[in-house]
């Protein structure tokens, strides 16, 4: 019997359309492309429900003749070129024929096109040609798709969110905004304008466009292209006062078409090391031009990944070049600043005398939780006598850890009430410094704090003390980072954050928990944003748990006293109460132990005491 059988071609083509056609965004892609290969000056799109219900797109490009239109929608059929040859030189986007068969398998598709000479309007459903006839007389073309998968319902139950499929959507359209300056771009979501960006010849003019004045002043530009060079690298950067949660403000074009590409992204953060925070990332808008025989377009089958001949010298000139921008205007900086007005002269203060420290001696009593006050996270190795203490690294050692686990649960401030402990006072503004009969006991200010309001965020966690905000603050976010945040908005309720819109592109926080309420939120927001779109894939209830813990962690972090803040005795006295009732106190939520032990046995053999 046989088995084998050969696929219909409408079925083909609806399998295929996977491939190309997954979501929303990948459809407003082709058709852009396909509007900025048919010389449009002016690109107008309308999406509903996240482009579920609707992606209505208007162009003024060259339009179609009406036997054009028709091969149009067959696969494999393509003007840009005729034979495999002709890829080393394309300087088109599409080249295949597959978009326009692959969403006309998957959706119903109206198209209005004109060539100036002939006016031709079609309707395709399902890969099948329902109704022709003559349109409208205007220069250009007009494409509408609905019912999008809906002949194919194991791929529309993957679609997310209206929100998460306009972000998409939005992320796709800035590349195209950035890479095609002369040309005008609209966009409409649920019939309100988002984007409006004019043509331009400048790109930081476009990026103000997109972005606001406050993300395009920390722009700087890169030098212009050398002829010369068998590679040009252009484009603009962000300063080292500017910095992202994630890489999303990242775009690469190569020979004028957007990529993505995992090499270029770390040559350019690797050019930031040691100018913006760990774990922090650019802006960039990078314009690489070289020979289309040295790189291969055709790898993937959205087009959106490219395969480089020479891909280390590519990401060690864009390395390099990153590098003397930003040193140079840093230099720029640097002048300024010399020949600028003098300084003022520094301030003198009085310096308080000493105090008899006899009332710094506190009896611990009637303390209710006598767990041990103890970091259990992997401590610090003592340090040598001719070496400064390291106050952040870590120490992998089990022995080490269990000797400092020892030491600390023989002398916790915590494990005989009965006793007294002595309140030094402050070392490097820091470090709490209590006297113990057999050693110092060293408290970190900032993590002990910040396990201290971490355990209140969370344990009250939905009924958490909000106050409402005398001078509301007004943060600036980009158009599908706003779509994001209203989305999730019960997050932020649940954590005592209200915010409303406030004009395009805009929130206003009116009221926050009562330990943060004069925090700066643009930060606290962006950060929240990345962990969103990081987060997007998992299962709702471990979605939000995840959120949750991270905005509690966070929050406490930017609440918290910090290392540098000078604290008054009752202050450091009332720190060490609140700690000794707080759960988890060993460590605050980032993982930094709140205490360390530094026993009298350790610093006796320092002074090569004989200590028994």
């Amino acid at each position: 019997m046989q088995k084998i059988q050969q696929l219909s071609l409408q079925e083909a083509q609806k399998i295929a359309a996977g491939e190309v056609v997954d979501r929303p965004a990948n459809i407003v892609k082709e058709l852009i492309e396909n509007a900025i290969d048919a010389g449009s000056t002016k690109i107008e799109l309308h999406i509903k429900n996240g482009g579920k219900d609707l992606i209505h797109i208007v162009d003024d490009g060259c339009g179609m003749s009406k036997a054009d239109a028709l091969l149009c929608f067959k696969q494999y059929a393509t003007s840009k070129i005729s034979t495999i040859c002709q890829l080393e030189t394309i300087n088109t986007f599409g080249f295949r024929g597959e978009a326009l068969a692959c969403i006309t398998a998957v959706s119903k598709v109206e198209i209005k096109t004109c060539d100036g000479k002939e006016s031709t309007k079609l309707i395709v459903e399902n890969s099948k040609l329902i109704e022709h006839e003559q349109g409208n007389t205007f220069c250009g073309t007009e494409i509408k798709i609905t019912n999008l998968f809906k002949t194919v319902p194991a791929r529309q139950k993957f679609l997310k969110k209206k929100e998460t499929e306009f972000r998409k959507i939005m992320h796709i359209i800035h590349a195209f905004c950035l890479d095609y300056k002369n040309v005008s771009f609209t966009v409409y979501n649920d019939e309100k304008k988002v984007v409006h960006c004019p043509a331009t010849n400048n790109l930081i003019n476009r990026m103000s466009q997109l972005w606001g004045h406050n993300f395009s002043k920390h722009m700087v530009m890169l030098p212009p292209a050398d002829e010369t060079k068998k590679i040009n690298i252009t484009g603009a950067i962000s300063n080292q006062q500017y910095f992202r949660y994630d890489r999303s403000s990242l775009f690469f074009f190569i020979n004028k078409r957007w990529i993505k590409n995992i090499q270029l992204s770390r040559a350019l953060t690797k050019a930031y090391l040691n100018i913006i925070p760990p774990s922090r990332f650019p802006a960039g808008c990078i314009f690489i031009e070289l020979d289309p025989k040295e790189v291969d377009i055709n790898v993937h089958p959205k087009k959106e990944e490219v395969e480089f001949l020479h891909p280390v010298t590519i990401t060690n000139q864009l390395r390099a070049l990153v590098t003397q921008t930003l040193e140079n205007h840093l230099s720029e900086q640097t002048k300024k600043t010399i020949y600028g007005p003098t300084k003022k002269e520094a301030q003198s203060f009085n310096v308080p005398q000493l105090q008899n420290l006899n009332h710094l001696y506190v009896p611990l009593k009637n303390i209710e939780n006598t767990r041990t006050f103890a970091p259990t996270f992997a401590p610090q190795p003592t340090f040598k006598a001719e070496q400064k203490p390291v106050a952040q690294n870590m120490v992998k050692e089990e022995n080490i850890i269990e000797k400092q686990k020892n030491i600390i649960e023989r002398n916790n401030i915590t494990a005989r009430p009965q006793e007294f402990y002595k309140i030094i006072g402050q070392y490097n503004k820091t470090y709490i410094l209590i006297e113990k009969e057999d050693g110092l006991f060293f408290v970190d200010q900032h993590a002990a704090h910040e396990r201290i309001l971490y355990e209140k965020f969370a344990n009250n966690f939905k009924n958490i003390a909000t106050v409402k905000l005398l001078f509301p603050q007004i943060i600036r976010l980009k158009a599908d980072e706003l779509v994001l945040i209203q989305e999730h908005k019960s997050l932020f309720i649940d954590n005592g954050i209200e915010f409303e819109p406030f004009g395009p592109n805009q929130i206003v926080i009116q009221s926050t928990p009562v330990h943060i309420k004069n925090i700066n939120f643009t930060e606290l927001l962006q950060q929240t944003i990345s962990w969103i779109k990081e987060l997007s894939a998992v299962d709702q209830k471990d979605f939000t748990k995840a959120i949750n813990e991270k905005l509690h962690a966070q929050m406490s972090c930017k609440a918290a006293v910090k290392a540098g803040d000078i604290l008054t005795q009752e202050k450091m006295q009332q720190l060490l109460t609140d700690l000794n009732k707080t759960a988890n106190r060993i460590a605050c939520p980032h993982g930094r132990p709140t205490g360390w032990m530094l026993s009298l046995s350790e610093i006796e053999k320092k002074f090569k005491r004989d200590y028994k």
